[in-house]
């Protein structure tokens, strides 16, 4: 059975060989070199964490793979798809969602996913429900029929979650997604993202919230000046840094420390 855009008969999709996400010599400049021959691979299914410090070059690759961005050279793959020769069809299954997000203030937020909605040439009887099932899921159920000109960032930045899988995407790319949200509101997002996941979703999110990505991600990459520098499991982490007990936050400030150290 596929739900959301994700198969749930598929209890072992982690397994598979086929890749959501694959990212070969992935490169760009602005006045200096912001992104460095990035290799990513990204598995169906995974919850993948990238983090890094502040211009590492998490965000301009993020949206490279989202085709907000043109690289100055590599190959972006989406489930098979090249993402550079074809980006409607890979943005046809993809979702982005920035730390700044960007609702219409005039619309409420059943509005607001109707209209989304409709850009992808969903029907309406197939959207509404959705809709009003993703708001409810993210506690604004109260809230469908208020303009978003008066809601709080965290509130705003859930609308535009919301609004970005209401077409069920299969790769689901977020960048600081908990960024103003109180911890009630933190939980509903991190919610909804699991049951994404479990139902054969993929998720790429940055955070600077170590302790998300610690209990979250299946996996987690470290990028530092444009290049990924670790990446591994938590437990696949520790082993590389010698010391079972180190916390991802003191491996992190390591790793970064390192980098920095041997630019």
């Amino acid at each position: 059975m596929v739900r959301n855009g994700c198969n749930l008969d598929r209890p072992d999709i982690m397994n598979s060989d086929e890749s959501a996400l694959q990212v070969r010599g992935l490169t760009k400049r602005f006045d200096r070199l912001a992104v460095d021959a990035l290799d990513l691979t990204i598995r169906i299914g995974e919850f993948y964490a990238l983090l890094g410090p502040n211009g590492a070059g998490k965000t301009t690759t993020l949206r490279m793979v989202a085709g907000l961005l043109r690289p100055d050279a590599g190959s972006v793959s989406v489930l098979g798809i090249d993402a550079l020769k074809d980006p409607v069809a890979a943005k046809q299954i993809m979702a982005w969602v920035s730390d700044e997000p960007m609702i219409y203030d005039k619309l409420n937020p059943l509005e607001y996913l109707e209209f989304v909605a409709g850009l992808w040439g969903i029907d309406p009887a197939v959207s509404e429900p959705s809709a009003r099932e993703l708001l409810a899921s993210l506690g604004l159920e109260p809230h469908l029929h208020e303009r978003c000109e008066g809601f709080s960032k965290g509130m705003r930045q859930k609308v535009a979650l919301a609004g970005a899988l209401v077409h069920n995407p299969r790769l689901i790319i977020l960048d600081e997604p908990l960024t103003g949200l109180d911890a009630v509101s933190a939980r509903h997002v991190k919610g909804l993202l699991g049951e994404r996941v479990r139902a054969g979703c993929t998720v790429i999110m940055t955070t600077h919230i170590l302790e998300v990505a610690e209990r979250m991600a299946d996996r987690i990459g470290v990028i530092a000046s444009g290049r990924l520098v670790a990446e591994g499991t938590l437990t696949e982490l520790r082993q590389q840094n010698g010391k079972n007990d180190t916390s991802l936050e003191d491996m992190f400030i390591a790793l970064v420390d390192t980098e920095a150290a041997a630019a």
